[in-house]
């Protein structure tokens, strides 16, 4: 009889491109004192078929305040709502993964499939704006994980959080990759109209078959440009946010993109260089191998070549837009082409004098 070893660490089996989902493992954060990782145990054809995709599970996010506060330098706002912890859109390079880390989860398969909402969101936004101490200023979404991505359909959370905002005349901005946004037109509409509603759909590329895979279960491509088309149609106030564009792989259809979103009808457009922090270049990494692997090791050098030599960075000023002469070239690239497509038109600035605190709860019921 033949004696078996233990698994050796060089026995480590490659993980598999998952069907419908952006990352191939689901290795433990970074604040775990285990990780997991498949191993080859000898049984003949272990890992020569990818893993089932796993579903999606929504959990409970017993969250006490609805509005986050930020003071970052190179934001262009002081607060947000993230209707979601998670996102299902499974984008392989979300500079949001690492956060999962917090909730002892992975920020790799666990960040697309174990999502958190907040069901007593509205009533908590209702709450915070009723505070005679709150002072308005527009309010962000979609700046750390979207909040129109497919679960929202069940929940119409962001649906909620809009009906308060725009029954109390507050300014809000949305930035989005799903189509889905249409749907509340209904609310976007007016409140573009009185300047106090902005629209940024962003588009990584033109090419659904690299989206397909870098981030699957977000709207494609052209549904995107055509959510661009439809807004503006309406009367919203609309914008392309060609982002990330990463060297070396998607980079080259920036033009192309701005091109794409001026012909929809958007009227300004930014761009964010890719950012790696923490787990995410590992899992950006093993993406790579798996999907492009003859680009590899270009883009990470290109990646490298923009970043300081590492994969990241994160000061403030620079990690949006990277350092060095490749970065710099993609920089007068987007510029020259925002002036070219007439992208550069729209003002940040949003009505805050017309905002009316909602109604305070009550515990007294009313007379009639």
């Amino acid at each position: 009889m033949t004696k078996r070893t233990p698994p050796h660490p060089s026995d480590d089996l490659p993980d598999l491109p998952v069907k419908g989902r952006g990352t191939l493992s689901n290795r433990s954060g970074r604040f775990e004192a285990t990780n997991n990782q498949r191993v080859d145990d000898g049984w003949p054809g272990q890992g020569e078929d990818p893993p089932p995709s796993p579903r999606t599970r929504l959990g409970i996010d017993a969250a006490r305040k609805i509005i986050t506060r930020n003071d970052s330098p190179d934001v262009p706002f002081d607060r947000s709502i993230n209707p979601y912890k998670g996102c299902e859109h499974g984008c392989v390079y979300c500079f949001a993964r690492p956060t999962h880390a917090y909730l002892g989860l992975s920020p790799g398969l666990d960040f697309e499939t174990r999502l958190f909402w907040k069901p007593n969101g509205v009533d908590l936004l209702k709450a915070e704006l009723a505070n005679p101490r709150y002072r308005c200023a527009p309010i962000a979404f979609g700046t750390n994980t979207d909040p129109y991505q497919p679960i929202e359909k069940e929940t119409r959370l962001m649906r909620g959080f809009l009906e308060v905002l725009t029954g109390c005349a507050h300014p809000f901005s949305i930035v989005t990759k799903n189509a889905m946004v249409c749907r509340d037109i209904d609310l976007l509409a007016p409140a573009s109209a009185a300047n106090r509603a902005r629209v940024t759909l962003s588009v990584t590329t033109l090419d659904r078959h690299l989206a397909n895979k870098m981030e699957p279960r977000a709207s494609t491509p052209m549904r995107r440009i055509d959510a661009i088309r439809r807004l503006r149609d309406a009367g919203v106030s609309v914008s392309v946010l060609a982002a990330p564009m990463i060297p070396g792989l998607n980079d080259h259809e920036m033009e192309d993109i701005l091109a794409a979103a001026k012909d929809a009808g958007a009227d300004s457009a930014g761009y964010v260089l890719l950012r790696l922090p923490l787990e995410i270049k590992d899992l950006f990494r093993e993406w790579l191998e798996a999907h492009v692997p003859d680009r590899a090791a270009h883009v990470l050098s290109l990646i490298r070549q923009s970043r300081d030599g590492g994969l990241n960075h994160a000061q403030f000023g620079t990690r949006m837009r990277g350092t060095g002469a490749y970065a710099d070239l993609i920089a007068q690239r987007f510029k020259l082409a925002r002036k070219r497509y007439g992208l550069d038109g729209r003002s940040l600035a949003m009505d805050c004098t017309s905002f009316r605190p909602p109604a305070k709860p009550s515990a007294q019921l009313p007379l009639l």
